[in-house]
């Protein structure tokens, strides 16, 4: 597997990312904002992050997402771990992420991979987004977010 940052005028995995994000509109926007990387193997995408800088000194991870044939083998780990690097890498000082408070697995992933816990942004799911979002039969409401410090 090759995790690279996508060439200008490369179109993103948008199929990828919103299997993370339901939201076109928001990934729409981050993808411009952020830098895209794929993880590909056999030349086909497999696996997506999206790091977008927000303040000085530090870099969010808003979108990690893998193909559902290929989850459950540690690729999202990767990923993180690459998006880690890489924003070390680049001078970051802090890297961040969100995830929903439905999202057990991810919850544990980044975790594994590092980042505590720093707060929780309380109904952002439903003040962002039309459709009502469930996971492991818990509706998705808050936004949890985590931080690392590099």
């Amino acid at each position: 597997m090759n995790i690279r940052l996508l060439n200008k005028g490369e179109n993103p995995p948008m199929d990828l990312l919103l299997l993370a994000d339901p939201s076109r509109n928001m990934v729409e926007e981050y993808v411009k904002r952020g830098e895209c990387y794929t993880a590909e193997s056999d030349n086909q995408v497999i696996g997506v992050y999206v790091l977008l800088p927000t303040r000085p000194e530090t870099v969010e991870l808003v979108n990690v997402a893998v193909a559902e044939h290929y989850q459950g083998r540690g690729i999202g780990k990767q990923l993180v771990i690459h998006a880690v690097q890489t924003a070390k890498e680049k001078g970051y000082r802090t890297i961040e992420v969100g995830t929903g408070n439905s999202s057990i697995g991810q919850l544990a992933l980044y975790q594994k991979c590092g980042f505590r816990i720093t707060g929780v942004d309380i109904d952002f799911f439903i003040r962002h987004y039309q459709e009502e979002i469930f996971e492991n039969g818990i509706q998705c409401r808050d936004m949890i977010r985590l931080s690392q410090d590099l």
